[in-house]
Formats: structure tokens, sequence, C-alpha cells
């Protein structure tokens, strides 16, 4: 009978509906004892370890589950280091048996858990692994041929069609208070890799910018099942709507704590359904759309660097180091995309529709490279994803699975006109233009003198002339487009 477990906290910050973690708890007997691990695994990670913006989170969201963790008596101890070298020196010095953990599925990670399962194999310690991040496992699913799928459609109707067979399981009750922690009386902390207190790790920065952030966000377990009840009770059924206006706030913000699992695709299903309209089928829509990012993650899992679309391999991407700043500050000269930018440097997060106009811009009307931009959001979003990132920016550039052609480009105007029609967005990041007209909000370069005079704006000088003409640009990308054929 196994008597001292290990669960291994990954990208499943919480207590409900875990699998490892219930499974832990229905493996062990009462008198069993569990210890809860999260490793800080820089070295596994690479190039995709957490950016600025994660880490923070990060840091507020194990802060948390440490506090939820204390009322079962299961304490949290952060290791760092490669996984496989912490998880097992820990093992042995608390005499563990087994090992509990979810599957992740960044390219990185499968290496990371086949090296812990080696590792821990030495020692005689047992390791189970679970399927838990998304609402169906990518190996289980394959078109008729027997390879993956690349277009969403035929993707998502076949999760629809596994679905209405098996179903998606109800989410779990909480992980139960029948689990004994662990006395550290013994355990011998002088390896320094043994680390209990977050603040040894430095993931805060000393410089606050992180206080739009801070005021916004409330991460943890408790803080994501606050976003979705508020979600699906106030919004959800303006969603189709509210998707495409950043204006508004009919958006569920529940992108953060699912990524760090503070909250389970399934219960976000489960509560989505409870509602039987097309606005809560299109969000369960978007939802799908993550399993497709992960999903060729775990297909390609080069893509991250490389373009699904090999014909990509030889577009002539421009360098201009001075052009992809002015983007990174939302100091561009187009409002829309400027806006933009501003929030995600205030809050770590964009609007999705505001995401594409922005990735537009640089792929197309800047004609830099895609990854300049993914490596950006991946450092500045707290939301960063890499299956969701990687699949937003190629789907943008127009290189990746069931992409938006290369010749679309998006007209940062008439978006801004569209989807911003009464300037309220722009007006909240972009203050300096929020006693423009709305006529001209989205397009001050082309506002005659005495509107800007009356509204104090000073093209040059307290908002910058656009870096690039649109009509130019637009020729200039279709041009490029065409050399690679």
């Amino acid at each position: 009978m196994k008597k001292r477990a290990i669960h291994w906290f990954r990208s499943d910050l919480r207590l409900s509906d875990n699998t490892a973690l219930h499974a832990l708890e229905k493996d062990l007997h009462e008198t069993a004892e569990c210890v809860a691990v999260y490793v800080l695994s820089d070295p596994d990670e690479g190039k995709w370890a957490s950016g600025a913006a994660s880490k923070w989170w990060l840091y507020h969201s194990l802060t948390s589950l440490q506090e939820d963790l204390k009322e079962l008596n299961v304490p949290l101890v952060i290791l760092s280091g490669v996984a496989s070298e912490v998880l097992s020196r820990f093992a042995q010095s608390i005499k563990a048996d087994s090992l509990y953990y979810n599957c992740r599925y960044e390219p990185w990670a499968s290496k990371q858990e086949q090296a812990v399962e080696k590792e821990l194999e030495k020692i005689g310690v047992e390791c189970a692994s679970f399927h838990d991040g998304l609402l169906i496992e990518p190996a289980n699913l394959l078109n008729k041929t027997g390879g993956p799928y690349k277009v969403f459609t035929p993707f998502w109707n076949a999760c629809l069609a596994h679905f209405d067979r098996h179903g998606i399981a109800l989410p779990k009750r909480k992980f139960g208070k029948s689990i004994k922690g662990i006395k550290f009386d013994t355990i011998d902390y002088s390896n320094k890799s043994f680390k209990q207190d977050l603040d040894d790790l430095h993931m805060i920065p000393r410089i606050k910018w992180y206080e739009g952030m801070q005021e916004f966000w409330q991460p943890g377990e408790e803080g994501a099942r606050k976003r979705l009840l508020h979600f699906v009770n106030k919004s959800i059924t303006k969603y189709d709507t509210g998707r495409d206006r950043p204006g508004d706030s009919d958006v569920s913000y529940i992108s953060p704590h699912l990524h760090f699992g503070e909250i389970s695709a399934r219960q976000i299903w489960h509560r989505a359904l409870e509602h039987d309209c097309k606005s809560a089928r299109t969000y369960l829509r978007e939802i799908g759309w993550r399993d497709f990012a992960h999903y060729l993650l775990h297909f390609f899992p080069e893509t991250p660097d490389e373009p699904l679309q090999k014909t990509f391999e030889s577009f002539p991407w421009r360098t201009d180091n001075g052009s992809l700043e002015k983007w990174q500050q939302g100091m561009t000269g187009y409002p829309i995309v400027d806006a933009g930018m501003r929030q995600l440097w205030h809050l770590g997060w964009m609007h999705n529709r505001v995401r594409m106009i922005v990735a537009s811009f640089l792929a197309k009307d800047l004609l830099l490279p895609w990854q300049r931009g993914a490596e950006w959001f991946w450092d500045t979003l707290v939301d960063a994803d890499l299956a969701n990132n990687t699949l937003g920016w190629q789907w943008t550039a127009g290189c990746g699975a069931d992409a938006a052609p290369f010749f679309r480009i998006f007209n940062p105007v008439l978006q801004g006109e569209k989807f911003d029609p009464d300037g309220e967005y722009v007006k909240t990041w972009v203050p300096e233009l929020a006693k423009l007209d709305k006529k001209w909000i989205h397009k001050p370069f082309d506002t005659p003198p005495l509107e800007l005079q009356m509204a104090g704006v000073v093209l040059g000088e307290n908002y910058p002339k656009p870096i690039v003409d649109h009509s130019a640009a637009r020729q200039r990308a279709l041009q490029a487009l065409k050399s690679t054929k």
C-alpha cells in the first residue's frame, strides 16, 4: 500500500477538478501522507521559460495555492532546477514511494516527463501521469487517413462527435481533507534546490511596472472561480458581439486562469452549457480553438520557431529594430494598434480582436518576422501560452494551420472604425487623443488642423505620425508574398 506520495503541480494550480490530485487521493489510504511540489524548471524550458508577466502571475498563483493547501495540512514545496534531478533528490529525502502529475503538451515538457520518470524509476518511485489540461487528448483524435487535422472546423466537428459519444466528465469536487501532510522536521534542506520561500526565487520585479496588473487581476483558484461566475452570469449571452468590441467588457478574462490551470476546461464547459444559446456555443468554440492550438503543437513541435507552411521559410522579412520598438511601445501613429500595445503593457493582456490587428500590423504593414511579435507577447502576456501564442501568430502571418491568407491585410483605420466605432477603447489607452471626435479618432493623420488644435493634438509631438503608410505597406507586403511563389 502506498504510504507517501508527491503531487507534482505544473499547469494545474487548483484543488478542484484536478485529475492527478483526485487519483492520488483515491489511491492513498487515509493514514498515508502527501506533499505537493512545484518545480521552477527554467533549465528544462529553455527559451520558453516564463516571461516577466507570467512569472508575476505564477508567484501570486503559487502563493494562493500554498494558502489553500495549508487548510488541508499539505505543504507546497518549491523546488528550482532540472526537474528530473531535484524531484529525484527530494523524493529520496522524504522517502516517497509515488509521484502523481498531469501531462503538459509543450515539446520541452514531454522530454521533461520522460526524464523525470526515468530518474524516479531508478530509486523505486512509481510515477502516475494523467490527461487533464484539455477537453480531449491530442493523440486520441486523428483524421480518416490517420494523420493530424490541420483545419479547425473538421477538428472541432470530430471533437463534438467524440463528446457526444463519451461526454466530458463532470468536474470533480475539491481535493478532500482526509490526506495528511508530511512533517518536515527531519528533512535536510541544506541542498539549495529545496526552497519553500517563493521570495527566494525573485519572481517579482524590483521596478513596479506590474501595478496595473495587480489592480486588475486576482491570480489563483478563487480568482478564477469569480471570473467564471461573473462571465456566465453577466456576459456570456452577449459574447457574440462582445468578443469583437474591445471597448466592451463582455469577454471572460479567463485565459490566464486557464493557462495556469487555476480552472479546468471541463469546469468552463459545464458552466457555459447551462446557457443554451448561440453566444454560449460561440464561446465554447473558442475553448475548442485552445484545444486545437495544443493539438497542433503536439503534432508539430517545431512551430514556435518555424512556419508550418514551408513556403514561408524563404519569405523576405525585414529587420528594423526602430519600428519594432515603436510597435512595442504603442507609438506607431495608428490609434487602435497603439491602444492594444499599451493595454498589453498595463494589464499583461489584450483583447483578442486587437491581438489580430496588432499582429497583422507587425507582420504585414511593417513586414517584420512574426517570431519577433510572438517573443514580445511571450514576455508581456500574463496568459502567455506557447500553443496559443504560436497558433495566433502563425494564423495572422498566414503561415500556419487553418491560417488567414497572407494577402488578408487588416487596415488599422477601418478595423478601428468597425470594432471601436465610438473610440472608447482608444480613448482609454491613448488618452492624448481623448478629445478627438469619433469621426477622426482612428485617423488623426487625416484630421483637419483645426480639429487637431481643438483636441490638443500635435502630431509628431504629443502623438506620433504614422511610422508607415498603410497603402504603400500593403503593396510592399503583397510584392513580398509574390516573391516567395
